[in-house]
């Protein structure tokens, strides 16, 4: 995981600046947290933690809903996304490289680390 992923999904805000900065209220955060549309982890004192990814998807909810969509809507945007991403993640797991495919890899590596791909510079001198 990348560095900023890394960063946006450490679940460090709690619930009171999470309502500030989406402008929702502490009620209908939990409702969808009671949907499953976002799971925040909770702190040793049992108060909801959430990360910048979870407020990007609460806003992302709003927006939703702003466009008329209902919670059973959203579930369905969601669970296809969810849907189209394991399927992606498997495919990639899954695909292995032709013989034809690994020897293009290969002549490529061999002529960019040997230079040879690399055009020549040579003075053209025709009083020779």
């Amino acid at each position: 995981m990348k560095e900023k992923e890394l960063r946006r999904s450490q679940a460090v805000l709690p619930i009171g600046t999470v309502m500030k900065l989406t402008d929702l209220s502490a009620r209908q955060i939990r409702y969808y947290e009671e949907q499953g549309l976002v799971v925040p982890p909770r702190s040793e004192g049992n108060r909801r933690m959430y990360s910048l990814n979870d407020i990007d998807k609460l806003l992302e909810i709003k927006d939703y809903l702003a466009e008329g969509i209902n919670m059973a809507g959203i579930k369905e945007i969601y669970a296809q996304e969810a849907a189209k991403k394991a399927k992606l993640q498997e495919e990639a797991k899954n695909r292995v490289m032709t013989d034809a495919e690994m020897r293009r890899v290969l002549q490529k590596e061999f002529i960019n680390v040997s230079g040879l791909g690399k055009p020549t510079t040579f003075p053209h001198n025709q009083h020779l």
